[in-house]
């Protein structure tokens, strides 16, 4: 009899984690290269991420470096795990608990205020997109459909074309063509595309675009930031300043990224500083994990 294609043999036996890609490497060795080079490093989170919001951030700080890797790359490339790759700068590592989430890293020469007061005047809007929260109510009024939807006077605004009916009755919108001109076949307040608080699902989000409803702000906050001290007897050592508690938990500050090295059980709180001394380890890569 030919053998059962079901007679399956399952190893048991523990694989090992394959070791990291080549362009994790790559990018992890810049980060490092970065760490050794310019005195600040910022933990950023992003909020709404847009990339043409994320190219005028790089065009604006074109004298920085700015790294948008997965947090466990960056994690390690600042030294979190020394058996696996070493610490690139004093106590980098205490920044390895606040890279969680949607995060990025900033080197730079610019000190923090310049850097805070940045990034809080920088918030562009955009479309919002399909499962975030809106941020406004928007309803369409009654009569004939305008290109921005009564939020500009009818006398300075133009009538939708056309062809666009039966894509609005595609997206729950009630028209009818009446003369060549969609008019909105609802009556008293019209039709509410989106309520404020609610859940935003594909056919809302194309509707305020259509209607040119920009809602999504795009946002950079400052977590934590890493500065270099270079003291009078010559040692170089590292401060980490913690900003905001929410993007990694002020628990993290010595021992809480996973063997940092060298660094101590207490927290750090949102706003304080933590200085200790100590040098990089000088371990290799030793088969560095995702």
């Amino acid at each position: 009899m030919p053998r059962s294609k079901r007679a399956k043999v399952v190893h048991l036996s523990k694989v090992e984690k394959k070791p990291i890609k080549a362009s994790n490497r790559a990018t992890a060795e810049k980060i490092q290269e970065c760490a050794a080079k310019y005195p600040y490093i910022y933990v950023l989170s992003v909020d709404n991420m847009r990339n043409q919001a994320l190219k005028e951030v790089r065009t604006q700080l074109s004298d920085s470096r700015l790294f948008f890797p997965k947090s466990s790359i960056q994690r390690l490339a600042l030294g979190s795990d020394p058996s696996k790759l070493p610490a690139p700068a004093p106590n980098t590592h205490l920044l390895a608990p606040h890279l969680t989430g949607a995060c990025g890293l900033l080197f730079t020469f610019r000190p923090p205020t310049e850097i805070t007061s940045f990034f809080t005047s920088f918030r562009p809007l955009d479309f919002a997109r399909a499962g975030v929260i809106a941020t406004t109510t928007f309803t369409l009024p009654p009569g004939i459909v305008y290109s921005l939807g009564g939020q500009i006077a009818a006398e300075e605004d133009v009538p939708v074309n056309h062809s666009v009916e039966p894509r609005l009755r595609a997206l729950g919108v009630p028209t009818r063509l009446v003369k060549g001109k969609v008019e909105l076949d609802a009556e008293g307040e019209g039709h509410k595309v989106c309520k404020e608080g609610d859940t935003l699902n594909s056919a809302q989000t194309a509707l305020l675009k259509m209607f040119g409803v920009a809602t999504s702000e795009f946002r950079v906050g400052v977590r934590a930031y890493w500065e270099r001290i270079e003291h009078m007897d010559g040692d170089e050592r590292g401060m980490v300043t913690v900003l905001d508690e929410g993007g990694g938990g002020g628990g993290g500050g010595g021992g809480g990224g996973g063997g940092g090295g060298g660094g101590g059980g207490g927290g750090v709180g949102a706003g304080e500083e933590m200085e200790l001394d100590g040098d990089a380890d000088e371990e290799g890569w030793d088969g560095l994990g995702d």
